[in-house]
């Protein structure tokens, strides 16, 4: 798990740090945060962006959730609808190929959901490309910098004439979740973590088709979250994924525990 400091803006800038809010909703089953700081967080743009966010998250979980009976994907593998019939499906599908293809296969969608059926399920990467989308109405707000959190999927950016302020990441240390291990400073990039603390065995290795259970959390940081989300989730299965890729040179894995 990871969270944010609204604070972390570096002493040099603290005569003229600006404001900081924050928005919650409860989103894909757990509550998803938006942090925005400005000179002022309560402007209508700011307001504005946040809320077309939150309704982007909304839309992808109505599409993608694996836990909501009534989903288009669940329909779907129901065999009530035939097909997904929306862009974004297909563009998550794209990702997935790419993903397995860029994993040797560690990354997978064929899983057996809640229910017990077994069919296509985008959740290895949906969460991050969701918020992704959804980032993209932040970042052009001028005069801006946000951080989405999204069950410890994290997105940090910001809008056009905005100074480069770090956001502070904590990575939770995975035997105590009431203990930080470990802090990263984004200004443009991601943070996505996977483990089995907090959630129990939820990770299937394709080789085998077993869960992961074993102790500790991975966390990557780089440019996309999408590729964070994904490399996390490969690198729980196997450490060694990712310095084995030429991606390697871009994202940094973080092993605890």
């Amino acid at each position: 798990m990871t969270t944010i400091s609204p604070n972390a803006v570096s002493a040099r800038h603290h005569d003229a740090a600006p404001t900081t809010r924050a928005w919650v909703e409860h989103i894909m089953g757990m509550p998803i945060s938006v942090h925005v700081r400005a000179d002022d967080p309560r402007r209508t743009d700011v307001e504005a962006a946040v809320a077309t966010a939150f309704a982007d998250l909304r839309r992808a979980d109505d599409l993608f959730s694996t836990w909501n009976p009534n989903s288009a994907l669940m329909l779907a593998r129901a065999g009530t609808e035939t097909a997904v019939c929306d862009p974004w499906r297909d563009e998550v599908a794209d990702w997935c190929v790419s993903a397995a293809e860029t994993t040797d296969g560690l990354f997978t969608t064929d899983l057996i959901g809640p229910d017990g059926s077994r069919g296509w399920d985008p959740t290895g990467l949906v969460k991050g490309w969701a918020v992704t989308v959804a980032a993209r109405h932040l970042r052009h707000v001028p005069g801006a910098s946000f951080s989405i959190n999204a069950g410890g999927d994290i997105l940090c950016g910001r809008g056009p004439r905005t100074p480069a302020q770090p956001w502070r990441i904590g990575i939770q240390d995975p035997a105590d979740p009431h203990t930080v291990a470990a802090t990263v400073e984004v200004v443009d990039g991601a943070v996505a973590t996977s483990g089995a603390s907090a959630r129990g065995a939820h990770i299937v290795d394709p080789r085998d088709g077993g869960t992961v259970d074993h102790p500790g959390s991975v966390t990557v940081t780089g440019p996309d979250l999408v590729w964070c989300d994904i490399w996390a989730t490969v690198s729980f299965i196997d450490p060694e994924a990712l310095t084995r890729h030429p991606h390697g040179q871009v994202y940094r894995r973080l092993i605890l525990g």
